[in-house]
C-alpha cells in the first residue's frame, strides 16, 4: 500500500460532483489499462473525497445516486476506470523514454541512407536526435512525432524511408521453418511451393530490416537461401 505523502490524485468529475481518491501512480494506471491489481495495493487510503487535499469526504448520497453505490472501493474503481489520474514526473519520465525508443526503432525499421541503402544503427538516430535537441511528447500522435523527427535529423543524418520487395528461393530442407521468420518481416506478396518441397516468395519490408532479413535466413539455412531484390520505392 502506498503512503499519503507519495499518492497521486485519481479524479472523476460527473454530475456536478467532484471525486478524488488517493492511489498508488503506477498500480492505479496497470489497473486502468485492465491489469488485475489488489485494490489494497492501488489505494492509499479507503475512502473517496469530493476535495482530497482539504480532506472533505464525498457525499455518500451522492454516490449513491450516481455510482450506485456507496462502497467506497467499488467507487474507487470507477473513478479509476473514467477518471483521470495524477502523473507523477518519474512516470511521464518513463513514458517519454518509452515513446522515444517506439520512435528511434520504427526510423531504424523504415529508414535507410540513401546512398547505400543500408539502414542507421538505434544508437546513431538517437544521437541525431540528441544533435537536434528533439524533445518527445509523452501523449503526443506517434505519427505526426515521426514525421517531426525525421524532418529535423535529415539536417544531421541522411536518411529516407523505404520499401524492398525482395525475392527469396529457400531449398526444402529449411523452408518450412523459414516461411515463418518471413511473415515475421513483412508481407509476403507472392509464395509458390515447388516440386522438390524448395519455397520461392517475394517479401515486401521496410528497408531498415533489409539486413536483419539475411541475417535471419542465413542463420536458419545455414547460408544456403538465395536472395534478390527487385523492387525498391
Amino acid at each position: 500500500m502506498v503512503s499519503v505523502e507519495d499518492a497521486v490524485i485519481a479524479r472523476l468529475k460527473t454530475h456536478g460532483a467532484n471525486f478524488e481518491i488517493l492511489v498508488d501512480c503506477d498500480k492505479a494506471i496497470a489497473f486502468k489499462s485492465g491489469k488485475e491489481t489488489s485494490m489494497k495495493d492501488v489505494l492509499a487510503t479507503p475512502q473517496v473525497f469530493s476535495d482530497s487535499k482539504k480532506g472533505m469526504a464525498a457525499s455518500e448520497t451522492q454516490m449513491d445516486q450516481i455510482f450506485k453505490t456507496s462502497d467506497p472501493i467499488e467507487v474507487a474503481k470507477i473513478i479509476i476506470k473514467k477518471g483521470e489520474i495524477q502523473l507523477t514526473a518519474e512516470y511521464r519520465n518513463k513514458l517519454r523514454e518509452q515513446k522515444k525508443k517506439q520512435i528511434i526503432d520504427y526510423i531504424h525499421r523504415h529508414g535507410v541512407d540513401p546512398k547505400t541503402h543500408a539502414p542507421h544503427p538505434p544508437a546513431r538516430i538517437e544521437a541525431a536526435m540528441e544533435e537536434a535537441k528533439i524533445h518527445v511528447d509523452e501523449f503526443g500522435a506517434f505519427d505526426r512525432q515521426v514525421n517531426d523527427v525525421l524532418k529535423q535529423i535529415k539536417v544531421i543524418l541522411p536518411i529516407k524511408f523505404e520499401m524492398k520487395e525482395i525475392a527469396v528461393k529457400i531449398p526444402s530442407d529449411y523452408a518450412g521453418k523459414a516461411y515463418n521468420a518471413l511473415s515475421g518481416f513483412g508481407k509476403i506478396l507472392k509464395q509458390e511451393w515447388q516440386n522438390d518441397g524448395s519455397l520461392v516468395a517475394v517479401v515486401e519490408m521496410p528497408g531498415g530490416l533489409e539486413e536483419d532479413f539475411h541475417s535471419k535466413l542465413n542463420s536458419i539455412t545455414h547460408g544456403n537461401a538465395e536472395t534478390k531484390v527487385i523492387k525498391t520505392r
